[in-house]
């Protein structure tokens, strides 16, 4: 993965298209290191876009019954 900014649909659309190369079988054991160290940083980024999203959500949430 590439020291970019990335979106959670672009990683999770990655994600899947590793997935599909590792059960392709087609790659090589360097290629397929690579490919998984790649999955797991995508992984982690999207766990903590989640995590953050979901807290955005809540303190929205509680911010808006403070106010009625």
């Amino acid at each position: 993965m590439e020291n970019k900014i990335i979106s959670y649909d672009k990683a999770v659309a990655r994600i899947e298209e590793i997935v599909n190369l590792l059960e392709s079988g087609e790659k090589g054991m360097d290629e397929l290191s690579e490919l998984v160290q790649e999955a797991t940083k995508l992984v982690k980024f999207c766990k903590n876009k989640l995590r953050t999203t979901e807290s955005e959500i809540s303190k929205a949430l509680e911010d808006n019954e403070e106010n009625q």
